[in-house]
């Protein structure tokens, strides 16, 4: 199997997994039974594109300083190309400058789209992702290793937690 199929069968798992029958069809029944919009329904069109556009970039290894897709990303690199191409806003090339943008928000009102970031280096604001909803991100994590979707309830990030930031308002 390639890998471009198994990324696509990655992508579409992950989605499932995150948002229900949100994104595939359902049988009448289940329609019926479930009256609670999917975690996808419950977010502006912005949110949604900058989700698809994340769950795109599953699979690409993670590369230091990495910028492009083809060639791999690094944190904040994914966080770039995924806000550029998603909605067209251009954000700083670090963590640290891209936690100086939007508007500072507590962990309990994350919502999806919003930037999450962790101390991963011993100094604040070293790593960033996108938060997903239901305690879940997507972030490159590190050499060796490709975008993917983490629970931020693990005690690896909990420990690590500096903040969040949202740039675009839902």
């Amino acid at each position: 199997m390639t890998y471009i199929r198994l990324r696509s069968i990655l992508l579409v798992a992950v989605a499932i997994l995150l948002f229900g029958s949100g994104m595939v069809q359902a049988t009448e029944q289940q329609q019926r039974a479930s009256e609670e919009p999917s975690l996808l329904e419950r977010y502006t069109s912005n949110a949604q594109d900058l989700i698809l556009k994340g769950l795109e970039l599953v699979g690409i290894k993670y590369r230091r300083g990495g910028t492009d897709p083809d060639i791999g990303l690094d944190c904040s690199g994914f966080v770039q190309i995924v806000f550029k191409d998603a909605i067209g806003l251009l954000l700083p090339r670090t963590a640290r400058e891209q936690s100086e943008v939007g508007n500072v928000i507590d962990k309990n009102e994350l919502k999806a789209g919003d930037l999450v970031f962790f101390n991963t280096m011993r100094r604040a604001f070293s790593h960033v992702g996108i938060y997903l909803g239901d305690n879940r991100f997507l972030h490159a994590p590190r050499s060796g290793a490709e975008i993917r979707v983490e629970d931020m309830s693990q005690s690896y990030w909990t420990k690590r937690y500096n903040g969040a930031r949202r740039i675009v308002e839902r």
